[in-house]
């Protein structure tokens, strides 16, 4: 009896692991230390922050997705205390983002106008539309590309040749900047980053500053005591704990702020060494996975 018992239980482990063999899974979902976890889980922690830092590969469909489903979860706890955001809608397009949420604007008006990244329509139109349908403040965050450009070219000092007026779409001057930051040093080893002469643009690094500044700073400024913000934008914006997290943990050093990555492998089975502490959850998504451009 106990022999066929044996006999039984090593069939149906031989069994299991055949059918695991067949999955073919398009995502895991990674703690920081590595560890898998569910998707309820960071859901879960997500709902215990202030502010929800999501970091996409902008042709990712599946962080798209992923996206989409946090979003409509979050609402489902917070209801109209969601306040949602993004890098791709600049500040100085807010008034029309408004009045399109509103109702003011045509959708086709609003596109037509308001500068929008070409993958909008697959990618970003739901979540805006969402807003729309359910209510809720959307927050064009990003600094308006040509201020951006300008800091590219001449530093953070063309900025001061502003209008009043046009310095209310960016963040407050002057900017605080940590050239040392990984992430901003690592821009001035990457290719296509050299200025005048061959030598290396010490400005672009500075560009990103500025965006990831403009970013928190419009975060911070659409809260409210009792609101949660849940901003997406490039994975880089916030990996490893810089960039948009650097800056809102400058204006606030209590501000319950989560992080998530996005990341590909060809290999999802383990979190690979290097995405180890990108962010509070690292997804993990195959790289033959369906991209949106």
């Amino acid at each position: 009896m106990i022999r066929n018992s044996l006999f039984i239980a090593i069939i149906l482990a031989v069994f299991a692991g055949s059918v695991a063999a067949q999955d073919k899974l398009n995502y895991r979902i990674y703690s920081a230390d590595g560890k898998p976890v569910t998707y309820n889980e960071m859901l879960l922690a997500a709902g215990n922050a202030r502010v929800v830092l999501f970091g996409e590969l902008h042709n990712n469909a599946l962080a798209h997705w992923l996206q989409f489903e946090l979003t409509k979860d979050m609402f489902s706890k917070h209801g109209s205390y969601l306040v949602l955001g993004a890098e791709m809608l600049e500040a100085d397009g807010q008034l029309l983002l408004d009045e399109y949420l509103a109702g003011f604007v045509s959708e086709k008006n609003f596109r037509d106008q308001a500068r929008l990244w070409s993958n909008y329509a697959t990618d970003y139109a739901p979540l805006v539309n969402f807003a729309r349908d359910k209510g809720l403040k959307f927050i064009a965050t990003n600094i308006p590309r040509h201020y951006a450009s300008m800091v590219a070219r001449e530093g953070f000092e063309s900025l001061d040749k502003l209008s009043s007026e046009a310095k209310n779409f960016i963040a407050r001057l002057p900017v605080d900047y940590d050239e040392t930051l990984p992430g901003y040093a690592a821009m001035m080893s990457m290719g296509g980053m050299s200025g005048k002469g061959g030598h290396p643009n010490t400005n672009l690094p500075k560009a990103q500053a500025i965006k990831d500044a403009t970013m928190a700073h419009f975060i911070i400024k659409n809260m409210k005591p009792e609101s949660v913000f849940l901003h997406f934008h490039g994975a880089y914006h916030s990996d490893n704990y810089e960039g948009i997290f650097w800056y809102l943990k400058k204006a606030d050093k209590n501000l319950t702020t989560l992080t998530i990555s996005t990341t590909e492998q060809s290999d999802i089975s383990t979190l690979s060494t290097e995405s180890l502490g990108r962010a509070d959850f690292i997804i993990v998504v195959d790289e033959d996975f369906t991209k949106t451009y």
